[in-house]
């Protein structure tokens, strides 16, 4: 190690232990986990009848909790307008666009967007149009964030991904006094301009809906970055001789969910916003989610204080092992049971003395991503978790066909209480399975690199939650990946 290496991470505030670490992962990979089977309405998945819900209502009503929501919302917009960079190379290149060419059908419906603007688009061909939405002397959405793209039109002006999450932080997470908490996880590169942002429409909101908003703008850490490494797993350097650290992907912000401490915290991505015409559903599971995790957490309290105050009695272990198992799909393995008592006891105090997230799952479409699994943990016990492809091992005829059987998906929508049973707050970064990581192939100027993920922040960096996973309709998944998907009903009012 170089001494401007050393340099290097005292800068980034990198440890040469993690950097150790991050080197030899890329050596010995990450290995598959030992899954059982995807969970389903039958066994892992649970379905809210209409009084399970009245009174996951109820329990929020009377609770007075503090809810706090948390939008990672550093993603680029580059993603969402790759179609329209393509469309508008090609023009650019003298080519043609395709009659079916995803930017071609965005020229045509260019007066459905709620960012479209006469002065802007009125009268301009294709070409034009492509380069008022991207470039910088137009709306510039090529290099914005996609907090920052006008998704829904109103009579009283349009409003952005990140003004949309304003809405529903008012319609749920408000308290008692009419304050509504909410965290934006953002890129350096666009702090100002979301700061710039909020403050010019903070006003109008809380007229709006009579609250008062808390909203945060949080980093995610240059400590987090990993190191980037060539084919043959040496550092990459580049070209002025320095390592090549890469964001280490949304994982790395359970350091900043780890910094909130609230009695629920909402996770949800930025573009996964509808109108506010059909938002009644989105509210109400929303509501529901909260209060079904402070029933859960209630149950698990209850159960560590009364292990605390020497209960022991065999009807009142058994009762706590059939509720981990039915909530949470923790079994426990055969010769646990063969153990003591106390032993019995400590083994069951340990599982339910971890942080609980409620998860909402809708029916499987075919969405690429994760979905919901049940896995056999180390320790020989089982949990639910939120599952990557790349997690299973494709060789294993036993899961090869998991992914393709699941009966439903993970849209982002998370519910969670990083609150111990005694008043204080859970160190979440105790509680991420540091195997949970993924390698991937990218490149730099041109040269081929591998890249380090950090476990998923509803993947590893939640692995050893408490976790229930409760079916909701799809009307509550409205996710922007492309531009055209703002074209559907759920976005068009």
């Amino acid at each position: 190690m170089e001494e401007k290496d050393l340099l290097q991470l005292e800068r980034l505030g990198i440890s040469q232990e993690k950097l150790n670490s991050q080197l030899e992962a890329f050596a010995t990979g990450f290995p598959f986990l030992d899954v059982i089977n995807a969970a389903t309405e039958e066994k892992g998945i649970t379905v809210l009848c209409d009084e399970d819900r009245a009174a996951a209502l109820k329990t929020l009503e009377e609770s007075g909790a503090r809810v706090t929501k948390f939008v990672p919302a550093s993603g680029a917009a580059s993603r969402m307008f790759k179609d329209l960079f393509n469309g508008l190379d090609t023009l650019e290149k003298g080519g043609e666009l395709a009659a079916d060419a995803p930017a071609e059908r965005f020229c045509q419906h260019i007066k459905e967007f709620a960012f479209y603007e006469d002065e802007l688009f009125a009268g301009k061909d294709d070409k034009g149009i492509l380069a008022e939405t991207l470039k910088e002397e137009g709306l510039g959405y090529g290099s914005k964030s996609k907090g920052q793209v006008k998704f829904h039109r109103y009579p009283e002006g349009s409003r952005t991904a990140f003004e949309e999450h304003l809405v529903e932080g008012a319609l749920y997470a408000k308290d008692a006094e009419g304050k509504v908490n909410l965290i934006y996880s953002v890129s350096p590169e666009h702090l100002d301009a979301y700061k710039a942002l909020y403050e010019s429409v903070k006003a109008k909101y809380e007229a709006l809906f009579g609250v008062k908003y808390d909203v945060q703008f949080t980093l995610q850490r240059k400590s987090t970055d990993t190191v980037a490494v060539n084919l043959d797993n040496t550092p990459f350097r580049k070209a002025d001789g320095s390592l090549l650290f890469r964001p280490g992907g949304h994982g790395a912000l359970i350091e900043n969910v780890n910094e909130i401490a609230s009695d629920v915290i909402v996770i949800k991505n930025i573009d996964n916003v509808i109108h506010q015409s059909g938002i009644e559903q989105t509210v109400l599971w929303k509501k529901l989610l909260a209060g079904r995790l402070l029933q859960l957490r209630g149950r698990v309290f209850d159960y560590l204080r009364r292990i605390d105050e020497g209960c022991d009695d065999s009807e009142f272990i058994w009762e706590m092992v059939d509720f981990l198992d039915k909530e949470f799909c923790v079994t426990f393995p055969e010769k646990d049971f063969d153990s003591s008592k106390r032993r019995m006891l400590a083994r069951i105090h340990a599982k339910l003395n971890r942080p609980i997230r409620v998860c909402g799952m809708v029916r499987n479409l075919g969405e690429p991503g994760g979905g919901p699994f049940i896995v056999r943990d180390r320790d020989g016990a089982t949990s639910l978790q939120i599952l990557e492809s790349v997690q299973l091992n494709p060789e294993d005829p036993a899961t090869a066909g998991l992914f393709a059987a699941g009966t439903h998906f993970n849209p982002v929508d998370l519910v969670c209480s990083p609150m111990n049973y005694k008043g204080g707050k859970f160190d979440l970064t105790r509680f991420v399975d540091p195997q949970a990581g993924f390698i991937s192939s990218k490149s730099y100027e041109g040269r081929s690199l591998k890249a380090l993920e950090l476990p998923g922040l509803w993947n590893g960096a939640m692995s050893d939650w408490n976790t229930q996973f409760v079916d909701v309709p799809l009307i509550t998944f409205n996710p922007v990946k492309t531009v055209l998907d703002l074209l559907r009903k759920e976005h068009q009012g």
